[in-house]
């Protein structure tokens, strides 16, 4: 069912319950001026990520520091703005979707900030998008209280967390709202519907309109940030600098743009956060086809504390510190699940990952389950003490050339049968619950999210393009790869249940991992294909 309004954009999306209140004709004409003025300059920025990614993963071009940015790095002058009102303790954030009891849970977990991610960690459906913005407009009302089915009662908390916003990708585009035929900006939409709703109500109780940038490539990208924000405050008549953002350095090219990218967003600036799956993702989609060197071992080997990934690290220390910035450590994956032993397998993992964040020198750390909110505080709270953040700790010793962030042989490590076997088990089971509509699962007591799908299946695909052998010497091929596959497909489906969809799953992992060409996402394609019915 379609619904026409007087302005330039079409809703082409199904009706849903209290859906009126967030599309409202005023909302809709928002977002239309947003995307009308900045498409163009979107769509430029697209373009060229593609053309220099395909001249890095050609050997055309080698990644290094900006030369002609090199002023930026170099004046001392330059801070960003002060923390926001509710952003200037950060020592604990937590991630969830924007779903209702969840989004209850975060926000009473005692955690400082919660990440509302509509990102990685939601399916975008069309009901997802729109029912996530209804529990973020009910939350920051305080009417998200509710009982469900089983009985149980959520009710909100009298020191809810902070909330940040994290939006889609500049790579992603709303195909229910279209303008003259186009689709919307998926990163405009999230923004803007947000922004729209519930930015007075923020400021008048003395908060802000907070969010997370993702998958940004580089300063351009922020800048077309930084103008959104503008003209996104000028329309609405709200303060300049009122809106405040994070950015996930989760990309290779970023990491060699983060004094860039904070001086581009400088007044609408709060932190930086190692966004490490994703990290890791793009360091094999911009870097996977040049050879052995660039060849990553098994997921679970790739930890925080290898080379490579020391240097992308202390380097975002280092910088936050000198420009006044936030510096937000990376999610671990482990979450304590119903088993005992594994449960405090999966607490020491991430108290060992916040001490080490918080002894480098990171203002915070994120995690992915209430119940470890309180052990990740304690952590942060021997180092703190009574300061709310670690500014004065500013890594002077810290020097990190382009070498050392492109280390990748540094990681060491092999690739086992069980790794190959592992990439393609969470890769089928992730897809096949993405595409029923939920975004973050839980597998092998591993939080999974479509940054964890994109690098199992990335993987993949890079062994088998450069001949990597397994520890036992068998050669990765796709035939291999097809046999292993069937198997796992037939192991998970003999429990998946109705309502599956393992032959689609197994579709897009084929066509993501098992192709020539490397496609820049699995959900791009995934959600033309699939979703937009949803």
């Amino acid at each position: 069912m379609s619904h026409s309004f007087t302005s330039p954009i079409r809703v082409a999306g199904p009706s849903g319950e209290r859906f009126d209140e967030i599309l409202t004709p005023a909302a809709l004409e928002f977002i239309a001026r947003l995307d009308n003025e900045f498409a163009g300059r979107r769509r430029e920025l697209l373009d060229a990520r593609r053309v220099r990614r395909e001249k890095l993963a050609s050997g055309k071009e080698t990644l290094d520091f900006l030369p002609h940015t090199r002023w930026v790095r170099s004046d001392p002058s330059w801070q960003i703005a002060p923390p926001a009102p509710g952003l200037e303790d950060r020592r604990v954030e937590i991630t969830a979707p924007p779903e209702r009891a969840t989004a209850v849970d975060a926000l009473n977990s005692g955690a400082r900030v919660w990440l509302a991610d509509f990102e990685d960690s939601t399916a975008p459906t069309w009901r997802n998008v729109i029912n996530g913005q209804l529990t973020l407009f009910d939350a920051i009302r305080r009417d998200i209280d509710f009982t469900a089915e089983s009985g149980k009662h959520y009710e909100l908390g009298d020191r809810p967390a902070t909330i940040a916003v994290c939006p889609r990708g500049w790579h992603m585009v709303e195909k229910h709202l279209r303008i003259d035929g186009r689709p919307v900006s998926a990163s405009l939409v999230d923004f803007g519907l947000y922004l729209f709703h519930n930015a007075r109500r923020l400021i008048a109780r003395g908060s802000g309109p907070y969010f997370y940038l993702p998958k940004l490539e580089s300063h351009s990208e922020a800048r077309l940030w930084n103008d959104v924000f503008l003209l996104a405050q000028e329309e609405l008549g709200i303060p300049r600098g009122t809106i405040r953002a994070t950015v996930l350095i989760e990309t290779i090219t970023a990491a060699f743009e983060m004094e860039e990218i904070l001086y581009e967003l400088r007044e609408h600036a709060s932190g930086l956060n190692a966004g490490r799956w994703d990290y890791i993702f793009s360091i094999i989609k911009t870097l996977g086809s040049l050879g052995a060197n660039f060849v990553l071992p098994d997921r679970a080997q790739v930890s925080m504390t290898v080379p490579f990934m020391r240097a992308y690290t202390e380097l975002l220390v280092s910088t936050c510190h000198k420009r006044g910035a936030h510096a937000i450590g990376g999610m671990t994956p482990f979450i304590p699940g119903e088993d005992a032993d594994r449960a405090r397998e999966a607490i020491t993992k991430v108290r060992q990952d916040a001490e080490r964040e918080a002894a480098d020198g990171f203002d915070g750390s994120w995690v992915a389950h209430p119940a470890l909110v309180g052990m990740c505080e304690r952590v942060f709270d021997k180092v703190l003490g009574g300061w709310p953040n670690q500014f004065g700790q500013l890594r002077e010793d810290v020097e990190v050339a382009a070498e050392d962030l492109l280390n990748v042989a540094s990681a060491g490590g092999e690739i086992t049968v069980k790794g190959l076997r592992d990439n393609i088990n969470v890769a089928l089971r992730y897809i096949d619950s993405w595409l029923r509509g939920t975004g973050t699962v839980t597998i092998f007591d591993l939080v999974e999210d479509a940054a964890t799908a994109e690098i199992s299946r990335c993987q993949v695909w890079q062994w088998i393009r450069n001949g990597t052998k397994l520890a036992d010497g068998t050669a990765i091929t796709p035939e291999l790869v097809r046999d292993f596959l069937d198997q796992e497909l037939d192991a998970i489906r003999a429990d998946a249940g109705e309502g599956h969809r393992l032959d689609d799953a197994r579709e897009i992992f084929e066509e993501t991992a098992l192709g020539e060409k490397l496609p820049s996402f699995l959900t791009t394609g995934a959600y033309a294909r699939y979703l937009t019915t949803n």
